[in-house]
């Protein structure tokens, strides 16, 4: 026969009913958000033996092509050519107008500009330690840049000279972004630009975060300014009284930086349209299912940004999505990363390995890991199309996004089909340089003669025959 609560004290019925009730609660609580989120990211597992698999993998490449912002929209397009028409004949106060309708911060022309007390301040404060790590950034991104840049090479026929003057787009969200400035103005250095220019809207404060600024002064940049998207690209491609015009615009930003980087370009060269961040993950059995999670939710907390995991090894995948549950209910953004993962994510499981290869090369993903034990390179070298190969377990995206040296401004929305990585290169132009002599010419003039008559430009021919008619 059971006790009866009627039978005990009344200080241990209060004892009980308080604290078991909220425990009860909790659990229950707890329970229901488990199985919610289980629930839900059991969607973006998609396995070979379902019909529309194909199908499947195809609408989830569109949507990170369209998120690129590579596709058209006229609503958008509209709006876009409207900022820069107004910034294009109106200027700096159209800037000014632009910068406190949409960043909410009211600033003159005169105050775009960063002042050198504002550099010099943020970096006198800024913390000894991390300081200490951005130096050591700096000088690996500086080392690689400088080992990789054509500009060095003496070569007969052509001159490398520097760009002369580069505008560098920095995200001005919540969490400052320095390494931002570091994977775009050291490469830029290394080609020999001499005045770089530095946008980012004022989110901090009515001003740009701090640690930007500090890192800007440790890479001797001085032309600073507190504005930012369409209306910022437009001011650094035309140029206004107090921001003067550049001859390249790079870096990331929101879909309108991207988008008028795109129309003004031709005014201006630009380094490339860029989307939300991408990872594309393959890996087979032997990769760790809580490290492969782990990379996928480094790109899906950027809400947006893709994270799918390609592998042959369905019991991966299941344990994959088992961490994901488990990592996200940790992580201080775990609604938006969920429903990042539900959008832009996805973990396929192939029937094999030639299979993944194809899809991946499709995919033509900003950051690809291969996480495949000690095929991993072997796998890696069948790669084609990606920005960046992260070879190995013990490369997560996080290592080139800070610290190995190759810029982490890569392609993305399949765009690395046909462009790469942001390197010191992007930062001179080439010069050709042809120099005949009388023999020489005299060698080749009937060629060229013949050449030109066949295309029916007879000028072209005359100029090359009257030097052979005068000859002395």
């Amino acid at each position: 026969m059971g006790t009866s609560a009627d039978n005990l004290p009344q200080s241990f019925l209060a004892t009980e009913s308080t604290e078991d009730t909220e425990n009860k609660n909790k659990k229950a609580n707890s329970k229901k958000v488990e199985e919610k989120t289980v629930n839900e990211l059991d969607k973006i597992l998609i396995k070979y033996n379902r019909p529309d698999f194909n199908q499947k993998l195809a609408e989830l490449h569109r949507k990170i092509v369209m998120a690129a912002g590579l596709e058209l929209d006229e609503a958008r397009d509209t709006i876009l050519k409207d900022i820069l028409l107004k910034v294009r004949k109106e200027g700096a106060s159209a800037v000014a107008e632009l910068t406190e309708e949409l960043d909410g911060v009211k600033l003159s022309p005169e105050e775009f500009q960063i002042n050198e007390f504002e550099l010099r301040n943020a970096h006198q404060h800024i913390d000894k330690d991390l300081l200490s790590s951005i130096r050591k950034a700096i000088s690996n991104v500086r080392e690689y840049q400088s080992k990789i840049f054509i500009g060095n090479r003496k070569l007969k026929g052509i001159r490398y000279t520097p760009i002369k003057r580069v505008g560098i787009c920095v995200p001005g969200a919540s969490a400052p972004l320095p390494s931002t400035v570091i994977m775009t103005a050291v490469p830029a250095q290394v080609a020999g630009v001499k005045e770089i220019v530095v946008i980012s809207p004022p989110r901090y404060n009515g001003s740009i975060h701090p640690v930007i600024l500090a890192v800007c002064y440790e890479l001797g940049i001085s032309e600073v300014y507190r504005i930012g998207g369409a209306q910022a690209v437009a001011a650094l491609a035309y140029g206004t009284p107090y921001t003067k015009e550049v001859d390249k615009i790079v870096g990331p930003g929101s879909i309108w930086v991207q988008l008028a980087k795109k129309e003004v370009m031709g005014f201006v060269g630009i380094d490339s349209v860029a989307g939300p961040s991408e990872v594309l993950i393959i890996a087979n059995k032997q990769a760790n299912p809580a490290w492969v999670a782990a990379d996928m939710l480094s790109q899906a907390e950027h809400n947006p940004g893709s994270a799918i995991l390609f592998t042959d090894s369905e019991k991966l995948a299941i344990e994959v999505l088992a961490q994901l549950n488990r990592q996200t209910e940790e992580l201080s953004r775990s609604r938006g990363t969920i429903d990042c993962l539900l959008e832009f994510g996805a973990i396929v499981v192939f029937r094999q390995m030639p299979e993944i290869l194809n899809w991946a090369n499709l995919f033509a993903a900003e950051h690809l890991e291969i996480q495949c034990g000690k095929q991993s390179r072997q796998i890696a070298n069948k790669i084609q199309n990606a920005g960046a190969i992260f070879t190995g377990d013990y490369s997560p995206v996080a290592v080139g996004d800070y610290w190995a040296g190759p810029s982490h401004t890569l392609p993305t929305g399949m765009s690395a089909k046909f462009s790469g990585a942001l390197t010191s290169n992007d930062f001179v132009k080439s010069i050709s340089i042809i120099e005949y002599d009388k023999k020489k010419l005299a060698a080749s003039a009937d060629d060229i003669i013949r050449l030109a008559e066949a295309e029916g430009l007879d000028a072209h021919a005359r100029s090359i025959r009257i030097r052979q008619e005068n000859r002395s």
